[in-house]
């Protein structure tokens, strides 16, 4: 029966295994549909970015509350794999906790300690459930999380409690089977929250308190890994995405845009300030229309996004009535890029996938409306925890717009033509500028 049950746990690792590589070579080919870009400059900086704000939270605890909550549940996610660690090595060498023999006390210490995350994760979860459902938070009912957006959330807090709650009963059959010299668990000891629920355990025969510890050890194991499969298609993704996106964060100063360089090359001709070199500018379209047109980071970005909605809730555009919402724009980016991969996942080529289906520029996804709304204070970019910069897809959307189909709205052409003429968006001389000082 042991073999029997080796082989088993063995065959669903090899199938998980698979399945998850399958689906990041996925993901990784929809990332790439974007342009290149290099951020391989200033790498202590980067390492910075990504362990203050990845791994040490820094952008959760502007709410301290929430914050605080949230690490919890970050802390045991990281922590707690120790132990899953030991499960798998008991599923494949058939063994029962392997690592209590060689640890002795400090193994008794080890997992308490880990119980005690897994409580606060219950009780960080209860409390985020409540948030959403209950309290019914206004940035969790934005639009854009109709449907399956909120049951992802939901099922993904559900699951966390089950996984938790499965150890914590796996624990204390194991601890009542252990006090009984049941033959295969070992003398590890009873740990700090699941002695508690012996009580509950000790007038159950062995047989059934075998059944329900292998049933919770099973129930936990096959969970963490549909939960690793299941993330990859998730908003959940971000668990592992928050690392390479903060490393490849944008390092300078926010509010600063980068200018075109083909355009900045044709004025700089003009104004006489370069030679022209002879090579033909390699234009394939101003701004963004669709996926293939973004960078491979503004594509990283939204396959980070934690559709937390802070970037929405200090929107002014969005407070204020208008359409645009920031998390909307990486949900539909996100969603075009998985659009784009599918079609190449079944024989299409590259430039077919993007000619199928509505581009990313569209009623279907992101509107003319949406991105005219937008008014470039950053307010979005510095309120996500994992510095995912929605406003670069809307400025190379409306890059787009101007100059591909110079759709711009009539009073800023005004403005433009102000600024080309009189390097200022209001219609008068340089010359005057300054007539208002003589009224102070």
């Amino acid at each position: 029966m042991k073999i029997f049950s080796q082989i088993i746990f063995i065959l669903l690792l090899v199938g998980e295994g698979y399945l998850i590589s399958r689906r990041v070579r996925r993901l990784a080919g929809n990332i790439q549909l974007g342009r290149s870009i290099n951020l391989n400059n200033n790498p202590s900086a980067r390492w910075k970015a990504m362990l203050l704000v990845a791994f040490g939270q820094k952008k959760m605890f502007s709410n301290p509350l929430v914050g605080i909550m949230h690490f919890i549940i970050y802390a045991g996610f990281i922590l707690i794999n120790i132990e899953v660690l030991e499960i798998l090595l008991d599923g494949i060498t058939g063994s029962h906790r392997l690592f209590a023999p060689f640890l002795g006390s400090f193994y008794t210490f080890l997992i308490g300690f880990f119980e005690l995350l897994a409580v606060g994760v219950i009780i960080a979860c209860i409390i985020f459930l409540m948030r959403r459902n209950v309290l019914k938070i206004e940035r969790f009912q934005k639009p854009e999380l109709k449907g399956f957006p909120m049951l992802d959330a939901n099922i993904i807090l559900f699951t966390e409690i089950a996984l938790m709650v499965a150890i914590l009963c796996m624990n204390a059959a194991d601890g009542v089977l252990q006090l009984r010299g049941n033959e295969h668990y070992v003398k590890a000891g009873t740990f700090f929250f699941s002695r508690n629920l012996i009580p509950l355990f000790e007038s159950l025969p062995n047989g059934v308190l075998v059944f329900i510890e292998r049933f919770c050890w099973w129930f936990h194991i096959v969970g963490i890994m549909g939960f690793a499969l299941y993330v990859t298609y998730s908003k959940h993704l971000h668990i592992f995405m928050a690392f390479p996106n903060t490393y490849f964060s944008n390092l300078n100063p926010k509010g600063k845009f980068e200018n075109m360089e083909v355009i900045t090359k044709e004025v700089k001709l003009a104004m006489g300030l370069i030679q022209d070199d002879g090579q033909p500018a390699e234009i394939t379209r101003f701004g963004a229309k669709d996926v293939n047109d973004l960078t491979w980071k503004n594509l990283m970005d939204a396959y980070s996004c934690t559709e937390c909605g802070r970037c929405t809730a200090s929107c002014p555009a969005n407070i204020t009535g208008k359409k645009l919402s920031p998390r909307k724009i990486m949900m539909d980016t996100r969603d075009r890029a998985d659009e784009v991969g599918r079609y190449i996942e079944q024989g299409k080529t590259k430039e077919e996938a993007l000619a199928m289906g509505n581009s990313l520029y569209s009623e279907r996804y992101i509107s003319k409306e949406e991105v005219l709304a937008c008014t470039t204070c950053n307010a979005c970019v510095e309120a996500c925890p994992v510095n995912i910069n929605p406003l670069d897809i809307i400025m190379q959307i409306r890059n787009y717009i101007a100059m591909e189909e110079a759709a711009t709205p009539a009073q800023w052409n005004v403005m433009f033509q102000n600024i080309e003429n009189n390097a200022s968006p209001w219609k008068f001389s340089t010359a005057d500028r300054a007539n208002w000082l003589q009224e102070v």
